[in-house]
């Protein structure tokens, strides 16, 4: 029982990892994944390595090719579209929850990662505001008070990784980003759940468009 417990543990380890490598970007489309590979550079066995790739797979993210092993597939432009579209709902739906619901503790953290984004967009610390950024939302997530809800935000939020740099990437982007933040955040602070709603998902379409935008011209 311990080594079989011992096994799903690599497993796990092996599929986060690669996981997280494929969602940033490290693993980009179209690139092999060999269990061989995998296992001289995870310092693992086999088992754990094929377990994970048959997860990825099931995921979507790679495909298993007969005679061939395991390809990159990641996330593609529709798959983007269809996140975003998702999110600019759900995430409006969160929103309008979180005025309703949240507490002053909560309030003061939106508040303070609003400011922190304000001070580091003087310094021009990008990574420091895209930490900000996830922080923003799932700030938000969590006050909905809708576990269910937070999960598929979150989920879906981490999925879309390695293209939010994008969207941040246009000029004034980073800007405007933390100027919508600032606008739901009044909204929530106000008790106003339909502007909160309407103004959350009209930055996660601003984003899409921006990232759409900059993938084209790539």
């Amino acid at each position: 029982m311990i080594i079989g417990d011992e096994i799903f543990s690599l497993e796990e380890m092996v599929y986060k990892k690669l996981e997280d490598e494929i969602l940033s970007g490290i693993h980009t489309r179209g690139k092999p994944l060999t269990e061989m590979s995998l296992t001289r550079r995870l310092g693992v066995s086999r088992t754990p390595v094929r377990g994970a790739l048959h997860r990825l797979s099931e995921d979507g993210l790679v495909e298993l090719i007969p005679n061939k092993g395991a390809v990159v597939v990641g996330v593609n432009t529709q798959d983007l579209v269809d996140i975003y579209n998702i999110r600019m709902r759900l995430e409006g739906l969160a929103s309008k929850c979180s005025a309703a619901r949240i507490s002053d503790e909560q309030l003061k953290r939106l508040k303070e990662s609003v400011e922190l984004s304000e001070f580091y967009i003087n310094k021009e610390d990008a990574d420091k505001l895209k930490e900000l950024d996830t922080q923003f939302h799932t700030i938000i997530y969590n006050c909905s008070g809708n576990r269910l809800l937070s999960k598929i935000l979150t989920e879906l939020h981490r999925k879309t990784k390695a293209y939010r740099r994008l969207s941040l990437s246009v000029p004034g982007r980073l800007v405007s980003s933390i100027e919508e933040h600032r606008e739901i955040y009044e909204a929530i602070a106000e008790k106003d759940g339909e502007r909160a709603e309407s103004l959350t998902a009209l930055h996660v379409q601003n984003a899409l468009n921006n990232m759409l935008m900059t993938m084209k011209e790539e």
